[in-house]
């Protein structure tokens, strides 16, 4: 292994969010403990960004700095070679986050009393930038079969035929149950999409973390006519940890689209000015593919761990392997819990500090999100303190 996917971190007190929430969550926290919880990993840097960023500061002037060549060019570069993904210059804007984007395309293309459709249990930030600014949330469950999740696509032909529904606001690779979507069932997507005009968001912020033996579709590929109706929300954040730097890549084709977004983008955040960020991605997107693609085997070989783990110890517990993204969805149903004592046992009784599948939304009550990304010695630590605690559980 040429990369350091081992080391142990401690991020207490360096301003890590979630390890700030740790502690406030359960402050009598043993001090090896190590939260598994927000899609944040618990590995170092890629050297080469670590260098990279160096030597740039050498001569760097860090004054408000927009996007330049050498970054556009990366951008298309790894869009093409990652993802045989042919865009244009002009297609991105360059944004401080994915969230704060979709914000802007719900307010930019709906109007107050509209509804999104979502696909549920769904990554919770869906439900503010669509319920805060008064639209509504148009649930679409999926289906879950033994820990397989599919689309109800009855269900979503039935809304997306409703004229108050606008837009789809949809998750690609599926954050939390880890699903990459078949091109066959993108395609179907499609057909209701144009049926019904529906403007198409498409998060694909974990489209480069993909299982082996799994093909991710950027969806918009599919046709010209859904690219002219589509916005896509891509980033280096999550592939390479960089989240603190703030810099994602909307992808929007048509130029109607792309002004009427920007116009709204000028409304809040407005235009990114971070020397860093722009700097960071160019080098995270021609000089990190070799620890991303280890990076991808560690994870792997981690979500198998977990399994194992829980068929070998637990089994009443299933933690099925997922296709994409770095984050386990662990079905803990099985306890007979309510929800609010399954997140008290975890963080209190365990200290374990996982995502609590309720947040993503009515349909993960009983789940709990593990994030995958840390060396495989503190998954084995915080699954041996959750097994000790479901032991004394049990008798």
């Amino acid at each position: 292994m040429k990369y350091d996917f081992t080391t142990k971190l401690n991020r207490a007190g360096s301003g890590s969010l979630k390890w700030d929430a740790m502690y406030q969550i359960n402050p009598q926290v043993m001090p090896d403990v190590v939260p598994l919880s927000v899609a944040d990993m618990e590995f170092k840097m890629p050297p080469e960004l670590t260098e990279g960023l160096k030597q740039h500061l050498d001569t760097a002037v860090l004054g408000y700095t927009g996007p330049t060549p050498a970054f556009t060019d990366a951008v298309q570069h790894w869009m093409l070679k990652r993802h045989n993904w042919h865009i244009k210059p002009e297609w991105v804007i360059p944004i401080a986050g994915v969230v704060p984007a979709i914000f802007h395309a719900v307010r930019a293309f709906t109007e107050p009393g509209d509804g999104v459709i979502v696909l549920t249990p769904v990554y919770y930030p869906f439900f503010r930038a669509v319920q805060s600014q008064g639209r509504n949330a148009a649930r679409c469950p999926l289906h879950e079969d033994n820990g397989q999740y599919t689309i109800d696509f009855g269900t979503l032909a039935r809304l997306a035929a409703d004229p108050h529904n606008k837009a789809l606001l949809f998750c690609s690779p599926h954050n939390p149950v880890g699903r990459v979507w078949k091109k066959e069932e993108l395609q179907k997507i499609q057909e209701i999409v144009l049926e019904h005009n529906l403007y198409l968001f498409s998060d694909e912020i974990h489209f480069d973390i993909i299982m082996p033996g799994t093909e991710h579709t950027v969806f918009q590929s599919l046709s010209d006519e859904l690219a002219e109706r589509t916005i896509t929300f891509t980033a280096p954040t999550k592939t390479f940890n960089i989240a603190g730097l703030g810099i994602s890549n909307i992808i929007i084709k048509n130029e109607k689209m792309r002004t009427r977004f920007v116009e709204e983008q000028d409304k809040g955040s407005g235009t990114l000015f971070t020397a860093l960020s722009y700097k960071a991605c160019e080098i995270c997107y021609t000089q990190c593919s070799a620890w991303l693609d280890e990076f991808l085997s560690v994870i792997d070989s981690n979500q198998r761990l977990v399994q194992r783990f829980f068929q070998t110890r637990h089994p009443e517990i299933k933690a099925p392997l997922i296709q994409g993204t770095y984050l386990q969805w662990l079905d803990f149903r099985a306890l007979g819990m309510e929800y609010k004592a399954l997140e008290q046992f975890m963080t209190h009784t365990a200290q374990v500090f996982l995502d609590e599948g309720y947040i993503f939304g009515e349909e993960g009550r009983g789940f709990e999100r593990i994030n995958l990304a840390a060396p495989a010695s503190v998954l084995t630590e915080t699954l041996e303190r959750l097994s000790n605690s479901l032991t004394k559980l049990k008798h």
